[in-house]
């Protein structure tokens, strides 16, 4: 349920629960993160709505997208844009929310990409930031807390292509670098965007065991756990 706070839609009596956010390159361990703290009791965990991204009644405007970026992306990110929005928007069932990436992420690093390499026209571009400014200025989208999974694209290659996900086999290890020059730009160097939260980093290149323990050294920190 939504109600009007300070000019801004929020939601009913939810103001005191956490919304952490997960970011990081694609293959860069959000998943593996994600799984080990849903084990966690008063956890919500909220993965990338991927299924909903390769199926609107039948159509895969993901799939679409990176087979001819120039003509899908605004389809698929204006998708994005909404299926993140309902997530930023939909009930918290816990005291504590982890989603993967956001919808700050959505815009500051796709939709950027894809305008900055040329694949999107102007008219798509500023269509897609009006429809994104309309919604930060006018929606409270709370995020208490960015965990960045820091890693190399070179490390995130070889994950993807060890997954073998099918819209990622045309992926380039250059598509990878770029994204990673974006995240550093935004929660690193903070020289593109505005930041919504404090940063967490946490270097993720390790292998998925080392990468569990390193969650659980950070764990205090992650889940914003106050020392008494």
């Amino acid at each position: 349920m939504l109600s009007s706070s300070q000019g801004k839609l929020v939601r009913n009596g939810e103001d005191k629960k956490l919304v952490i956010c997960i970011e990081g390159n694609i293959a860069s361990g959000k998943t593996t993160c994600l799984e080990h703290f849903s084990k966690t009791s008063d956890i919500e965990v909220l993965t990338e709505p991927v299924s909903k991204w390769r199926n609107v009644q039948g159509h895969n405007p993901l799939g679409l997208m990176y087979q001819d970026p120039s003509r899908w992306g605004l389809t698929l990110q204006t998708y994005v844009q909404l299926t993140m929005l309902d997530r930023h928007l939909s009930p918290i069932s816990a005291p504590i929310r982890m989603m993967e990436r956001s919808i700050f992420s959505a815009k500051y690093i796709f939709v950027e990409n894809l305008y900055r390499s040329g694949k999107m026209p102007d008219v798509d571009f500023v269509v897609l930031t009006e429809w994104f400014d309309w919604i930060t200025q006018n929606i409270s989208l709370p995020v208490d807390l960015i965990v960045y999974l820091q890693t190399t694209p070179q490390t995130c290659y070889e994950r993807l292509k060890e997954r073998c996900r099918e819209e990622e086999k045309m992926i380039p290890i250059e598509y990878l670098e770029t994204i990673h020059q974006l995240y550093e730009d935004w929660l690193i160097n903070k020289t593109s965007f505005e930041v919504p939260a404090p940063v967490l980093v946490i270097p993720a290149d390790h292998d998925p065991q080392k990468m569990l323990h390193q969650y659980e050294e950070n764990r205090e920190k992650i889940l914003m756990v106050k020392n008494t």
